[in-house]
């Protein structure tokens, strides 16, 4: 059975470098960063159509990897709990519960790190002041009921 991992976090809270890390150990890391990226996009946030597209890209690579058993973490913000909600109805209905890591970090450190990035690849997109800040105050942490869930400070 594939394990799934969802990381959870604002944009700036180490989400990518614990992902990287599970990616080290074995895991496939699916990133709409990263895959925005690939396709030449150098903006965030991402056009209504192109996230759309990359989401169904996104969604069908999981199945086929679920589908031959591959560990998967998903390098998404997650932000809200209705896009958790989507992606766990996804997972679960090919028999996997997926955990989720909240990678809580205060505002200050998360948009101090978006500030400082090189904009060099696809986990260091470069967002505008207002927009990070937005992205941290719209934030929806995930809560107990939501399933497996692991808090990391950094």
């Amino acid at each position: 059975m594939a394990r799934v991992v969802f990381m959870c976090g604002p944009a700036g809270s180490g989400k990518s470098t614990i992902a990287r890390r599970l990616e080290a150990g074995g895991m496939v890391r699916l990133s709409f960063d990263r895959e925005a990226w690939d396709r030449g996009i150098r903006h965030m946030p991402l056009p209504e159509d192109v996230h759309r597209d990359v989401a169904d890209y996104l969604r069908h690579r999981l199945l086929e990897l679920m589908g031959e058993e591959n560990d998967v973490v998903l390098d998404f913000s997650f932000w809200s709990r209705a896009m958790r909600d989507d992606w766990r109805r996804v997972v679960e209905s090919h028999g996997v519960v997926p955990e989720t890591i909240y990678v809580a970090t205060d505002r200050a450190a998360c948009l101090a790190r978006v500030a400082a990035r090189a904009h060099t690849h696809g986990d260091d997109f470069a967002l505008d002041e207002a927009t990070a800040a937005a992205y941290f105050d719209q934030f929806e942490p995930p809560t107990p009921d939501e399933g497996p869930v692991r808090s990391v400070v950094t």
